[in-house]
């Protein structure tokens, strides 16, 4: 029998198990992933997207996604730096941008993330007090992002963006803020108050200096006055006279009569 065929027909027995661990070696990489590839343990490289061979037992390859993650940190109970204790939560948003340092530095990077997160806002707040806490929630929130982004660095991930979604205070500090902010309301009606009355006296100073200068000015308008109440006939006019003018007639009454 020739060698060669007899080579070829000893081959064509295992051509059924060489076809079938073609199949199991072959893993397909989509456009978003990245697969890490182990050999005998021992990181030997990065698969990228479409159709790749792994030998099986010999190799592994571990896919890592590299689109944006958004992970939800939970709430959080925190003291701020005046001493007030607050609950607050974030969303955080980052992707991976090194694959292989994200399965050999860290051994899950999701989770860890969120830890880091979680333990990175308490840390914050306690420098800041609540009325910075309020009024500068971007601010903090970007010094957050700053220091997660930091932190995870070494493992491959970079932090694309981070939000304080929300902030609860204790009851009593509600209605507190609320007696504060109620106050404030009434100290600025009570200043434009008597702001316009500074305003009117002003204009009524004006206007009797103008009366004053003017002869028969002072008549003139009180003629005006007694023709706008008698313009409304259910109106009731009440003349304060003078006790001086009273005295005065009095006394023109008796030189009369003694005449």
């Amino acid at each position: 029998m020739d060698p060669i065929a007899y080579i070829m027909s000893y081959a064509g027995g295992f051509a059924p198990f060489i076809i079938f661990l073609l199949l199991i070696s072959i893993k397909q990489v989509n456009q978003y992933q990245r697969g890490v590839c182990f050999t005998l343990g021992k990181y030997t490289g990065m698969k990228n997207p479409g159709w790749r061979l792994v030998i099986p037992v010999f190799q592994k390859m571990v896919k890592v996604d590299l689109r944006t993650k958004v992970v939800d940190v939970p709430d959080q109970e925190a003291i701020t730096k005046d001493n007030i204790s607050i609950k607050l939560n974030a969303v955080i948003y980052y992707k991976i941008s090194d694959a292989a340092r994200s399965i050999i530095e860290v051994e899950n990077f999701y989770f860890a993330v969120s830890q880091l997160a979680q333990t990175t806002m308490r840390n914050a707040v306690g420098e800041v007090t609540l009325d910075e806490l309020l009024r500068n929630r971007d601010d903090v929130a970007a010094s957050i992002k700053t220091i997660v982004d930091k932190a995870s660095d070494p493992w491959g991930v970079l932090v694309e963006g981070l939000e304080l979604k929300d902030i609860v205070l204790p009851d009593d500090m509600k209605r507190t803020m609320a007696k504060v902010a109620e106050a404030e309301r009434e100290k600025k009606a009570v200043i434009i108050n008597s702001e316009g009355e500074v305003a009117a006296s002003e204009n009524m100073r004006h206007a009797a200096e103008t009366l004053a200068k003017a002869p028969g000015a002072l008549h003139l308008r009180t003629l005006q006055a007694i023709n706008d109440m008698s313009s409304d006939q259910s109106n009731t006019v009440v003349w304060m006279v003078p006790v001086e003018a009273l005295k005065a007639l009095e006394g023109l009454a008796e030189k009369l009569g003694k005449k």
